[in-house]
């Protein structure tokens, strides 16, 4: 079921189906490693995450940086001016002027305005930083559960075609014995009707297969969703490592507090919207600007301007606005992050105890297929066509037992594709990989 629902979802969220190799040419074999590399190189979701954190960087390099200085100059020319006597050597009726502006440096040094910011971007890019590792440690369980589809399809494809083989040498002997009157005309009808049922089920695993190529290509950035590759024929073996098998659901909650990035995330939003709120609330005060200014109409005393030095400051009067917006914003940002964070911390257990619990449930599963389900289920279609040849069994037990064994096989593909979906999911829970 859950197979068909990806082939149903596939077709939706994706493009179709590009067989990017002609017919003939080889096909390379995507391993899981393979996946993991073309998905950490082009993968939309964490290339635009990569872009949030550039971004990130970008806006505490602006923070850091210093406030440029403003220097100013101008000429002019005094008309109907006529220097009085011949000892005004000095004089001239020519304007000189020079200005320089610090646009707030010295006293944002003072008061922090330029500190706070830099607190405000360093902890935004913390954020970034934290968020593009916890889009990577859910992609990466995503890429993995496609993986293991992609390989439980072409499983079950293999599987299906098996079973219409054995269907078409059943239908075929049913025939030969129609035709030697040694059947009766219904009794071909079923073994004709089974093998296009047969024929039916691996029409449907091709489907299924292909959607969850196509969906895995997706994943990996295939631009076009193109297919010019096949997955490994069969999964793993379970092995159940020993850091899960031992760990208690304590440990791995303890755990998930430590790795998973979205904690991190979440209080680096915290103290991004604290240093915001106090940034807001120290943009009251007025900018002070110091300035220095030099003025000249010639040099003697009796010029119309000597050479003049002033020095001087500027500010803005906080009468109408007194930045009451930008708190405001700030202060409700702050408590929505507050709230934000002991939604994620700490992970609730019983989240991390029904990801625990999947994988052990799935290698019983499997380890029962492997201790004798697979084993006898085979025995016994062998058993019952051996029969059915010489008479002694029906044609409806030879079929139920061709039915029986197909659908024990499929369970068992299901089974060992359930193992490893659930191994990643709880990997994705404790945010760190479980290795053997």
């Amino acid at each position: 079921m859950a197979l068909l629902l990806l082939a149903a979802g596939a077709s939706m969220a994706v493009p179709p189906l590009v067989r990017a190799q002609p017919a003939g040419a080889p096909v390379r074999t995507l391993t899981l490693d393979d996946a993991l590399r073309l998905f950490h190189e082009r993968g939309f979701d964490l290339v635009l995450a990569d872009t949030a954190v550039a971004a990130a960087a970008g806006d505490l390099t602006a923070a850091k940086a210093f406030p440029n200085p403003v220097i100013g100059g101008g000429g002019g020319h005094t008309y109907d001016y006529r220097p009085h006597g011949a000892d005004c050597s000095g004089c001239s009726q020519r304007q000189w002027t020079a200005s320089l502006n610090d646009s707030g440096l010295l006293f944002d040094l003072v008061i922090g305005k330029r500190r706070l910011a830099i607190d405000v971007a360093k902890a935004a890019l913390a954020g970034a930083q934290h968020s593009r590792a916890d889009a990577e440690r859910t992609l990466v369980a995503a890429v993995k559960e496609a993986y293991v589809d992609a390989v439980v399809a072409r499983a079950l494809l293999d599987t299906s075609r098996e079973t219409a083989e054995s269907a078409q040498r059943t239908a075929d002997l049913v025939q030969l014995r129609f035709h030697a009157g040694d059947v009766a005309e219904a009794d071909a009808a079923r073994a004709e009707t089974s093998r296009l049922e047969a024929e039916q089920a691996v029409d449907a695993a091709h489907e299924v297969a292909d959607a969850a190529n196509v969906a895995l290509a997706f994943w990996i950035g295939e631009r076009e969703g193109s297919v010019d590759f096949e997955v490994a024929r069969e999964l793993p073996a379970p092995d159940e490592p020993p850091a899960l098998a031992t760990a208690t659901i304590g440990d791995l909650v303890a755990s998930a507090r430590q790795k998973r990035p979205d904690l991190a995330a979440a209080q680096a939003g915290v103290e991004s919207a604290q240093s915001a709120l106090a940034l807001e609330r120290r943009k009251r005060i007025p900018d002070v600007a110091l300035t220095g200014g030099y003025t000249q109409e010639g040099t003697g005393q009796e010029a119309l301007q000597p050479p003049t030095a002033s020095l001087g400051i500027t500010l803005p009067l906080p009468v109408f606005d007194r930045n009451a917006g930008g708190i405001a914003r700030a202060e409700v940002a702050r408590p929505a992050q507050w709230v934000r964070r002991p939604k994620l911390h700490p992970p609730k257990a019983g989240e991390v105890a029904g990801a625990r619990a999947a994988p052990r449930t799935a290698l019983e599963r499997v380890e029962r297929m492997n201790a004798g389900l697979l084993v006898n289920a085979r025995r016994a279609r062998d058993l019952v066509e051996y029969q059915y040849k010489r008479g002694a069994a029906s044609l409806l037990e030879l079929l139920d037992a061709e039915r029986s064994f197909a659908a024990t096989r499929a369970e068992a593909v299901q089974s060992l594709g359930d193992y490893w979906s659930s191994r990643y999911r709880i990997e994705e829970a404790v945010g760190m990989e479980i290795g053997s």
